[in-house]
């Protein structure tokens, strides 16, 4: 059974080591291509960034911080890393297909609420993917409760 991938929902990326840029990469992404910031977005102790909505089904993460970030699980196992994330159906049934077929992975539970659960893999050439479920994040347009 494959796993059930229904949308691409951010993509994350390193702005600087302590945020310095923020406003510059604001002003870009608001100002030259004329998307919005997310407000909503969680405070995450030692990961400056923010969200940056695209349309009604997508964000660009963007993350700032020393590497490795205070969440970081080990070598490699960092999510404010460059990676892609993708919704999942079920994420409980994505970690069993995972491990039926021995895929190694590893999980970040918590971080942007109480109830998230992120898993993260990497693709055969290195690329860090990440997995959460459909209705458990805020990339989703409808998922976002105004802040």
């Amino acid at each position: 059974m494959a796993i059930k991938v229904l949308e691409i929902h951010h993509t994350g990326v390193r702005i600087d080591v302590q945020g310095q840029m923020l406003g510059a990469a604001e002003q870009f992404y608001t100002g030259v291509l004329g998307l919005a910031a997310d407000r909503g977005r969680p405070t995450i102790p030692g990961i400056p960034g923010m969200w940056i909505n695209v349309g009604d089904v997508g964000q660009i993460h963007l993350f700032g911080g020393n590497q490795p970030s205070p969440v970081a699980k080990g070598p490699g196992q960092d999510p404010t890393l460059p990676h892609v994330a993708l919704a999942v159906a079920d994420i409980i049934e994505t970690r069993a297909e995972l491990d039926r077929l021995g895929v190694k992975y590893w999980v970040i539970e918590g971080l942007t609420s109480p109830d998230s659960l992120q898993v993260f893999l990497n693709d055969p050439c290195g690329n860090m993917v990440e997995l959460h479920q459909i209705d458990k994040c805020r990339c989703r347009a409808s998922n976002r409760v105004p802040a």
